[in-house]
């Protein structure tokens, strides 16, 4: 058992050490910040330390006059994304243009579930833009097949111990770079003190096994009569893999063998009894116990915040930003209903998300990272690279990296944490100390070109077909195995 001092509370559990050892197989020493200190107190130590000229980079890697042209696609806000954020997404366009007035950048922005599915439609047509921002999930399967160029900080005057070496792993396919991270994040478990206690339990702690959080579902809906967990089931959506895989990497289970400290991806695990349990906590929420939204099967995140901010979902995972949302979201209530959220605001609470039964915590290693195409699969067969390399630049700069991960997520550029902007963050970010803390129990998802397929198909199925009872647990998860084994080629 490990003990951890993080914000003024201790946290005992077995740390996830497959992030941890990632990030301190980088030469520490010549990172801009020191990684075997992470921790809270150290993040709010360093912020507000130094001072960057973004321009002034920048121009370093593409003259400022430069004129040329751009086609960029990213992915955008969306409808569970606080006003905050969109601000900023609107301000980084507007300052590229006036940084940069000669280069006509083109972009457009997508959804989360649309984006890889169109960007894979427009390689195949030699129709992709020069330049685009991917979700983790996306650098290995298109580097494998051949559409990205190779891209390394340096390109863009960074270096790469600039950024976690856990997220340069996702953008490194046979020992060659092809992108740059812009933001990496973890989330935690959010639930309401008030429901908890009316539902008679302790309204000032989460539940600390995922055991517990099927027990306090239950307990839950029987005393209240609403639903516990905010359970995400829903098909080719990154949500759904966001919260589904904490929970098997929590049972001791997974895909392969990510969750090590050193993984191989040699052998499929989510047929393993302890992947099985996993799905069977899912199952007993659902179909036991209703005791989670019978929408559940087709919800995302954004379907869980109305409900949880009008009282009627007691738990659920996602990022600090949810706290900004309900914000958000309360200037549209009027009346009774603007009390009642207030009550729901006031109640909100961040824990660490809940181990396993043999205190293992886990939670997904997220974020994004940006890409320049080959110009053979770019409409119009060119790349106009200084044009492209000064977007990618300034979004992967120590303020554009924090200000467009403001209240989701956090910069990919680790000088970001050293920025003004991240001292007010601190300052005005309820719950970001709790989030920040569960860095260390992070786990990337598998560097393979399939993991995509994986982690939107796949796991969404399993689900699926064992919750509607088209399949049992156990055949649900066999089935899900055999087409992970079929999908690498049967050579597992």
């Amino acid at each position: 058992m490990t003990s951890l001092s993080l914000g003024g509370f201790v946290v005992r559990g077995t740390i996830s050490t497959a992030l941890m050892v990632s990030l301190m197989s980088a030469p520490a020493l010549s990172a801009p910040v020191d990684l075997s200190q992470w921790s809270p107190q150290y993040v709010r130590s360093i912020a507000g330390t130094q001072d960057f000229d973004t321009a002034a980079d920048c121009a370093k890697v593409t003259p400022l006059d430069y004129k040329g042209r751009l086609t960029f696609w990213y992915q955008g806000v969306f409808e569970g994304d606080p006003d905050l954020l969109r601000q900023y997404y609107k301000d980084f366009f507007a300052t590229f243009r006036k940084t940069y007035p000669n280069i006509q950048l083109e972009e457009q922005a997508l959804t989360y579930n649309d984006l890889l599915d169109k960007f894979r439609t427009a390689l195949l047509g030699n129709a992709a833009p020069m330049a685009v921002r991917l979700q983790i999930l996306g650098g290995t399967e298109f580097a494998s097949k051949g559409y990205l160029q190779p891209l390394k900080p340096e390109d863009v005057g960074y270096s790469t111990e600039d950024f976690w070496p856990g997220a340069m792993k996702a953008v490194t396919w046979q020992g060659v770079t092809y992108g740059i991270p812009t933001n990496n994040e973890t989330m935690a478990f959010i639930w309401n003190a008030d429901i908890f206690r009316r539902a008679g339990l302790d309204p000032d702690k989460a539940p600390a096994t995922w055991d517990d959080v099927v027990k306090y579902s239950k307990q839950i809906h029987d005393k209240l009569g609403i639903a516990g967990y905010g359970l995400v089931a829903r098909k080719n959506a990154g949500n759904t893999p966001y919260r589904f895989m904490p929970q098997l990497w929590a049972y001791g289970g997974g895909v392969f063998d990510e969750a090590t400290d050193n993984p191989t991806y040699g052998q499929v695990q989510l047929n393993s009894p302890q992947s099985k349990e996993a799905l069977q906590a899912s199952y007993d929420m659902y179909v036991r116990d209703k005791s989670v939204p019978v929408s559940a099967l087709t919800n995302q995140q954004a379907d869980n915040q109305p409900l949880f901010l009008a009282g009627q979902l007691g738990m659920m995972i996602s990022h600090p930003s949810d706290y900004n949302v309900m914000l958000d979201l309360q200037k549209k209530t009027t009346g009774s209903d603007k009390e009642k959220a207030q009550t729901v605001i006031d109640n909100m609470r961040y824990g660490l998300i809940p181990t396993g039964p043999d205190g293992k915590r886990a939670v997904v290693f997220g974020g994004s990272n940006i890409h320049i195409l080959k110009p053979e699969y770019v409409e119009g067969g060119k790349v106009d690279e200084p044009a492209a390399k000064a977007i990618i630049c300034m979004w992967t700069s120590p303020e554009w990296s924090l200000k467009m991960a403001y209240a989701g997520s956090n910069p990919g550029n680790l000088n970001g944490f050293k920025t003004k902007w991240m001292k007010e963050r601190l300052d005005n970010i309820k719950f970001l100390d709790v989030t920040t803390s569960m860095l260390p129990y992070g786990i990337p998802f598998p560097a393979l070109p399939q993991s995509p397929e994986i982690m939107n198909i796949i796991i969404p199925d399993m689900l699926q077909n064992a919750l509607t009872g088209a399949m049992t647990v156990d055949q649900a998860a066999d089935d899900a195995a055999k087409k992970v084994k079929d999908l690498m080629g049967g050579g597992l």
